[in-house]
């Protein structure tokens, strides 16, 4: 019997450590984060929210994810990346569990909170070590790094299927059992992480110890940042959509779910782009896409097209996220990436922190939510363009 190569087995042991590592995100960002988007519109009907009152609760769950992130590098040199990504995972099943005992706005919107700021440092910290991990495998350092994306997919594809048909047949106001559901998932997530073994990555704290100058690359901080924009809106409020153009529990189901496979299926289909284009370009291109499948579904009124929409949008997202991630890793030194990737988590969070509201208050305004979605789904051009002017980083001007 041939025996595998030594260097094969050290990267299938990386890519089990990476894939684990994903259920943080899967927990933080692809249930906690995204599958209120499956809820707001019973919580909406039932609880008697305008549309900028429902976006307020992504808005401060964006806020939180904000705060996370700028307090992510942190909190890795304190507790390590084990502690930062069990703990900042099980803060957000706490706060999806305590999302189900109550209907006050209040309440509602710490939970939000705090899911936000638990999903960001815990995202973050998964992120380093999975950039450390991919380290010992230049030539497929990029696909190794899109595994870890696979997890906000992973996420919403569970979220998808459970959520919807559970509403549907429990009725108006069951909001509350959803939520509980979606705790349990996570916690099953969160129990699995316990098991993750990050020996072979350096330790945290000497992550995060070379702080950045942001100059430099500032350009894809602004475009991820209208990137993050266009695409909440999208995330947020396209299953409100759908219910209004006649799709029932099923269609919104498979819509989600498609959208959840498309990110599982993203390092298979886009890490190539990522790993192939320099400076700002794959990020370029990959968001002129995320803007073109996200245009197909509001415009083309075609139940199958859509589909095809939500598969392709959630593949490409993860993707852009996944670049900058790589982005981060090709320009600067080790003992930098934290401070990169919480970087580009600050820029990604304040995206999310504007969106949702933004799409919202251009719904209330016009009454169309249609207006809302293309309207914000258009800055997904202009952040393509816009990340086309990103240039790799000389060495010294990254550093102080």
């Amino acid at each position: 019997m041939q025996r595998s190569h030594p260097n094969e087995r050290a990267f299938r042991r990386d890519a089990a450590t990476i894939l684990i590592l994903a259920l943080a995100p899967a927990a933080g960002v692809g249930i906690a984060r995204f599958a209120y988007s499956l809820l707001l519109p019973d919580m909406r009907q039932s609880l008697g929210w305008t549309y900028a009152a429902a976006g307020f609760m992504n808005t401060i769950n964006a806020a939180g994810y904000l705060a996370g992130a700028l307090v992510a590098a942190a909190t890795l040199r304190r507790v390590g990346q084990f502690g930062t990504i069990f703990y900042g995972s099980l803060a957000c099943v706490t706060a999806l569990a305590l999302s189900a005992v109550s209907s006050n706005f209040l309440v509602l919107s710490l939970m939000r909170l705090v899911a936000g700021v638990g999903g960001a440092v815990a995202f973050v910290g998964g992120g380093v070590a999975a950039a450390q991990s991919s380290q010992h495998h230049p030539k497929r350092a990029a696909f190794l790094l899109s595994l870890y994306y696979i997890g906000p997919g992973l996420g919403i594809l569970v979220s998808g299927i459970v959520t919807p048909l559970l509403l549907a047949d429990l009725g108006p106001g069951s909001w509350w059992i959803a939520w509980g559901m979606l705790a349990a998932i996570s916690a099953i997530f969160c129990l699995a992480l316990a098991t993750v073994r990050l020996e072979d990555v350096e330790d945290g704290a000497q992550m995060a110890s070379l702080p950045l100058r942001l100059w430099p690359m500032a350009v894809l901080l602004v475009s991820y940042c209208l990137f993050s924009i266009g695409s909440i809106a999208y995330m947020t409020f396209m299953i409100a959509w759908l219910g209004d153009a006649g799709a029932g529990a099923v269609a919104q189901s498979a819509f989600w779910s498609l959208l959840g496979l498309g990110g599982i299926c993203s390092p298979l289909l886009w890490s190539w782009v990522v790993a192939r284009l320099r400076g700002g370009n794959a990020i370029a291109l990959l968001s002129m896409i995320t803007f073109i499948v996200a245009m197909l579904a509001l415009l083309v009124h075609v139940r199958t097209l859509q589909f095809a929409s939500a598969f392709g949008f959630g593949s490409v997202f993860f993707a852009v996220v996944a670049g900058t991630t790589v982005f981060v890793r090709r320009n600067l030194p080790p003992a930098a990436w934290a401070s990169g990737v919480s970087a580009m988590t600050v820029s990604f969070g304040l995206g999310q922190t504007i969106g949702p509201v933004f799409s919202g208050a251009i719904t209330d305004a016009s009454g169309s939510l249609s207006l809302g979605l293309q309207l914000s789904t258009a800055l997904l051009a202009v952040a393509a363009v816009l990340a086309l002017f990103q240039r790799d980083l000389a060495p010294p001007a990254a550093m102080r």
